[in-house]
């Protein structure tokens, strides 16, 4: 009998309820906290509603129409079709269309789009914990107006013990996130329902006639509130995102039958409590409540964000190490925290990074009504490019009919630029500040490639062949016993490492293996063929490495299994020799002169390749050179 598959795409029946369960609790935090502000800010925000039945009804059918186009239609039954080898997210989806399609004239624009998408990623990745744990907390007031001066000081004590615990890694805690977030989930569910009875006509929100209304009554406000609107999806593109992890089946199922209806039970429900108490609307979330259950709810909200942050802190954990593996990023330090989950990884500096300007925020704005104008605009920035995308996708990638691919491209693109534009009045109340950490990091994974490809091609220009080499240099010099690798970014020419050897050292190794790791543009890769090697001649071999862009690179293991090298490799036996540049910008041709410094500054900070590659300290060698770029 044959076992049943292992990944979550071909989970089996028994796994497909725990992956569900396991979605519910990671996948769907960030968008299962947005109750919490969502309603509140469309209507106190910085664009008041009157709190009256047509606006009500109005934003309450946004809301409900916004959740139906974008995440379900939108990302659960077509973005999430999209899978790369089983893994989503803006980086998977650059992977795979550039290995569709592979280069054309629109490369670079589709290469651009992908890098902005993760750009704009971390600018979310800092909002997120900020909004969610100052609106959980700020429940707190609700409860006690006197504890208002509280809210600040536990925000942060919070959000510093979040990051303190990341290195630690979240497998112990992430089994109980399925579990408390099943139980936010059926709170939220409860606490609507208890409110929507009193009111069951709320119901006929789920008429798109009255989003209509809405706007043709007060167009320019209407416009504004989609700005607030589209807080309610925020998080949705952590469906695709983390679909390596728990699989499209289960993500829908646990979308369509359990945080879709609980969500809008809940929204509902703040509906129906505005229509009967308009006051309410100070905070509605918690006044659903009962006074005596609110500090509960409270603490059960301040859990739920808790998890929503930790989600997308992994996020950025995640995404930071596909832009490594693509090279988009320098070699940065990488501790895997789990000895099961391969995908549970800990980056320290983003890490820190993030805990900085999440403080900064949280006392730079001070409030979750303040924070929300910050918010959404790298949301639905993200939204627009995974629309533009789709439109590759679906035109060249899926060859669907040009009219059903023209229209289902143009849909998204004007709901998701309405959105967009409409977030775009609030930079100068704060979207200002995940636009400037986007450009931040666009500015330095643009850089990054940019200075790799520069300094590649400087590289091969004064390259060697290496079968002149070979012919120069192999008989005459001294062989000495054992194996020697050296590392290689290019499959051509000689490394800079080798003519260094040879220059002061005037000696060659029996056996010389160039070798180049070369990443993929695929999560994984099988075991067999993995590596493919030539013979040269006179001892001297070129071997080329592969491997997935979510996975890390072993040498010394990868370089046991290789037997057409000359046979098999003696790890005692065998040195490494690493090429060490040092850039100096100059005035040739390439990039400005301040960008070839941040590209050289980039260099001298990335990881050793000795860890990186997880090479015995004991057995590399580096020689170091000058490069001008």
């Amino acid at each position: 009998m044959t076992s049943p598959p292992a990944g979550p795409q071909g989970a089996p029946q028994g796994r497909l309820g725990a992956l569900a369960l396991g979605a519910l609790g990671v996948v769907f935090g960030d968008i299962g906290t947005s109750p919490l502000y969502a309603l509140k800010e469309s209507f106190i925000g910085h664009h008041p509603l009157a709190v009256d039945p047509l606006h009500i009804y109005g934003v309450l059918s946004l809301i409900f129409w916004t959740m139906t186009l974008i995440v379900t239609v939108k990302y659960v039954f077509i973005v999430m079709r999209a899978d790369n080898d089983g893994e989503g997210g803006s980086m998977a989806l650059l992977a795979l269309i550039g290995r569709r399609l592979g280069t054309t004239r629109w490369t670079p624009l589709i290469a651009s789009l992908g890098v902005i998408a993760t750009a704009l990623f971390y600018g979310d990745a800092i909002i997120t914990p900020a909004i969610s744990v100052l609106s959980a907390v700020e429940g707190l007031t609700v409860v006690q107006s006197s504890l208002t001066p509280m809210v600040l000081p536990i925000s942060i004590a919070i959000l510093i013990g979040l990051f303190l615990i990341q290195r630690h890694g979240t497998a112990r805690v992430g089994a109980l996130f399925g579990p408390v977030m099943a139980l936010y989930f059926i709170v939220l569910a409860a606490l609507g329902l208890i409110n929507l009875l009193r009111h069951p006509e709320i119901v006929g929100i789920v008429n798109p006639v009255w989003a209509w209304r809405f706007f043709a009554v007060d167009p320019k406000l209407a416009f504004l509130a989609l700005g607030s609107v589209v807080l309610a999806v925020t998080g949705a593109e952590a469906l695709y995102a983390d679909m390596g992890h728990f699989g499209r089946k289960a993500i829908s199922i646990a979308w369509l039958y359990a945080a879709l209806p609980c969500l809008m039970l809940n929204y509902l429900g703040q509906g129906a409590l505005l229509l009967e108490n308009p006051a309410a609307v100070e905070n509605p979330f918690f006044y659903l409540a009962p006074e005596w259950a609110r500090l509960p709810l409270v603490i059960l909200a301040t859990l739920a964000t808790i998890i929503a942050s930790q989600a997308v802190i992994s996020g950025a954990f995640s995404v930071t190490r596909q832009a490594v593996q693509l090279g988009f990023l320098p070699r940065l330090r990488i501790l895997h925290t789990s000895a099961h989950a391969e995908g549970q990884v800990y980056v320290p500096l983003v890490n820190w990074t993030l805990l900085v300007l999440v403080i900064l925020l949280v006392l730079g704005f001070r409030s979750s009504s303040d924070l929300a104008a910050a918010y959404g605009i790298a949301v639905t920035g993200t939204m627009v490019i995974t629309a533009c995308m789709l439109g590759v996708l679906t035109f060249s990638v899926w060859r669907w009919p040009p009219l059903v691919a023209g229209s289902v491209t143009g849909l998204f693109l004007v709901i998701d630029g309405a959105y967009f534009a409409s977030n775009a009045t609030k930079i100068p109340d704060g979207g200002w500040f995940p636009l400037l950490v986007a450009a931040c990091a666009f500015l330095l994974l643009t850089t990054w490639a940019k200075g790799r490809r520069i300094m590649r091609a400087y590289l091969r220009e004064g390259a060697m062949e290496l079968d002149l080499f070979i012919r120069s240099a192999g008989a005459s010099l001294k062989r000495v016993p054992g194996t020697a690798i050296f590392l290689s970014s290019t499959t051509d020419g000689v490394p800079p490492a080798l003519l260094h050897n040879v220059k002061h050292n005037r000696v060659l190794h029996e056996r010389i293996i160039i070798l180049t790791v070369r990443t993929e543009a695929v999560p994984h890769l099988p075991l067999e063929g993995r590596t493919s090697a030539t013979d040269h001649g006179q001892g001297f071999y070129r071997l080329v490495l592969r491997h997935g862009f979510m996975e890390d690179v072993d040498i010394p293991a990868a370089m046991k299994a290789v037997q057409d090298c000359g046979g098999p490799i003696n790890v005692k036996d065998t040195s490494y020799f690493l090429s060490r540049q040092t850039l100096i910008p100059s005035e040739r041709p390439g990039m400005a002169i301040w960008r070839e410094k941040l590209f050289a500054w980039m260099i001298r900070n990335a990881e050793s390749p000795m860890s990186f590659f997880k090479l015995p300290t004991n057995r590399v060698v580096e020689l170091g050179s000058q490069l001008e770029i």
